[in-house]
């Protein structure tokens, strides 16, 4: 692993950190093939509108010179990077100190992977999230404890992915990715009023889809809903699309899932 902040490489994190102190700040994990951040664009633009609402003022140019830095490393240079900004140094208490923001890149190396979709066995956990403040809906912020207990009971049931919903009783997304659900043969993806967090590939399956002339209604999503839910999968910047195979053991179609997936050429992102 190699971290930078604000283009120089470190090896440790001031203890005054507020993303320490109080998990104050964003991040975005993406996929690095050949030296290229796939959707590029679309974790940039969700980092600037979640400092645009956290009040962080951060050079995301950061990014691309701690990538360039990489690169002198690196012959190929493929594997995961989880780009951090934080608001930095701060003395004790909530006010916000008055300098930038500090903009952290950790890359994980791997070797490159073909993208393709992987089937599991899936449930709907039994922890449910809470409604955020207004602002914060959408924001990838550094406050993850909701999806760090999600996580541990999805664990528990062998699950790699589990369906969350919220406190009053609708589907929000997966743990740790979006969700795309098939009902009454339609495509239906939720609307997130609430809560839940605007990923990238989510953001990238729904433009795909309204290129070939497909409808996704974005909706909220009763509970009362998932017994007849006939296809699911989740996707995350790193996974394009995981389809649940069961859902809390009642058998899901996964072919409408497939279809899609090649129709959508998930297989290729830049």
């Amino acid at each position: 692993m190699h971290c930078y902040k604000n283009a120089q490489e470190v090896k440790q994190i001031e203890l005054l950190d507020r993303a320490f102190h109080y998990g104050d700040g964003c991040f975005s994990t993406a996929r690095i093939r050949e030296g290229v951040i796939e959707l590029e664009s679309l974790h940039i633009a969700r980092l600037k509108l979640a400092c645009e609402r956290l009040l962080l003022s951060a050079d995301l140019a950061f990014i691309q010179r701690s990538i360039v830095q990489l690169k002198q490393t690196y012959e190929h240079l493929n594997g995961t990077l989880k780009i951090i900004i934080s608001r930095g140094e701060g003395q004790r208490g909530y006010s916000l100190p008055a300098h930038p923001a500090d903009v952290w890149v950790f890359f994980y190396p791997q070797a490159s992977e073909v993208l393709t979709y992987s089937e599991i066995d899936s449930g709907v956990l039994q922890h449910a999230m809470g409604l955020s403040m207004p602002q914060m809906v959408g924001v990838k912020s550094l406050n993850r404890l909701e999806q760090v207990l999600l996580k541990h009971e999805a664990e528990q049931h062998g699950w790699l992915e589990a369906l969350v919903t919220d406190v009053q009783g609708s589907v929000v997304e997966g743990v740790s990715s979006n969700c795309f659900i098939l009902l009454n043969d339609r495509w239906i993806s939720p609307e997130l009023r609430y809560n839940g967090v605007h990923g990238v590939m989510r953001a990238e399956i729904l433009a795909r889809m309204q290129q070939q002339g497909m409808s996704c209604e974005l909706r909220m999503i009763d509970m009362e809903e998932i017994p007849r839910f006939q296809s699911l999968f989740f996707c995350n910047a790193l996974s394009p699309m995981k389809i649940a195979k069961s859902l809390n053991h009642q058998h899901l179609d996964v072919q409408p899932c497939i279809d899609l997936f090649h129709r959508l050429q998930l297989n290729q992102m830049q």
